[in-house]
């Protein structure tokens, strides 16, 4: 049952709930991640097609380059498919999404450290990883509002 049908169901008018939730700053903080969380994985894995922000080649280890059966593109391009599903998670379940999008950085993370001159984007993904196990979180106590 979501916080809306107990409130209903203990008499409280709905209306007066939502708007004492929405100025909280726990909730805004939680909108905040949730949306960015959304809507950054998705750009990302569009530009992942197109190469319009950075040439996301330069950011995949050689290592890993070796590793996979097709060239950097077309391995990126499937890279970019999953940050768009996994945007699309974050978007509708936030809880396993935000946990999704964490796990994904850390791959991301070892990725770069296997690449010399890059440790100061791992250290940066690293905080957005945290930003979005912080999303889980707060999703636990938010997400069926």
């Amino acid at each position: 049952m979501s916080r809306l049908e107990r409130a209903r169901v203990a008499g409280i008018d709905p209306a007066v709930v939502v708007p004492v939730k929405a100025s909280n700053p726990a909730y805004q903080a939680y909108q905040i991640l949730h949306w960015g969380f959304t809507v950054l994985p998705i750009v990302a894995g569009l530009d992942k097609f197109f190469d319009l922000l950075v040439p996301w080649h330069q950011y995949l280890a050689p290592i890993i380059n070796r590793l996979v059966p097709v060239d950097a593109h077309t391995f990126l391009m499937g890279v970019g498919a999953i940050e768009i599903v996994a945007g699309l998670i974050v978007a509708f379940a936030p809880k396993f999404g935000g946990y999704l999008v964490m796990a994904w950085l850390w791959g991301i993370i070892v990725n770069l450290l296997l690449i010399p001159g890059y440790y100061d984007i791992a250290l940066r993904d690293f905080g957005l990883s945290l930003g979005a196990l912080a999303l889980a979180r707060l999703a636990t106590r938010f997400e069926d509002v």
